[in-house]
């Protein structure tokens, strides 16, 4: 593929996978603040920090990705190809990454939902606790 065409499919790749990167991660962290908030016992301050963290963590990772995944030789085209093969290559780049994309928004919801479910446990054990304590005949 001559540098030219490699060179305009980086312009469209880069900003296109930010794009979508930028995107999920404002959905799922504007909606992950509700579950943070939550595992944290309603304390709000931690939350939104950790919550701020996670979301930083979720750009590096998924746009350091993009950036690993970006040469275009890695599909085999040396050669001067058309620019019909150039969209073919960007498209089947673009899909893998949003497939991919897909699979780290799951695996964040997946965590979101278990950390607020390990926090209702305990939350459950220590009622039970409260519940089960004697009151050594004082009357409250």
């Amino acid at each position: 593929m001559e540098s030219t065409k490699i060179v305009i499919a980086y312009f469209i790749y880069l900003p296109i996978v930010i794009g979508l990167t930028i995107f999920v991660s404002k959905k799922l962290f504007e909606s992950g603040k509700s579950f943070m908030v939550e595992i944290f016992r309603g304390q709000e301050n931690i939350a939104i920090a950790t919550n701020k963290l996670f979301e930083v963590g979720f750009y590096l990772v998924n746009i350091g990705w993009a950036l690993v995944i970006m040469k275009i030789a890695y599909f085999g085209y040396t050669e001067e190809v058309s620019s019909q093969r150039v969209i073919e290559i960007l498209s089947r780049k673009i899909g893998g990454f949003s497939i991919y994309l897909g699979v780290m928004l799951l695996l964040n919801l997946f965590l979101f939902l278990r950390g607020r479910k390990v926090a209702r446990q305990k939350q459950l054990n220590q009622q039970v606790n409260m519940q089960q304590q004697p009151n050594f005949g004082y009357q409250k």
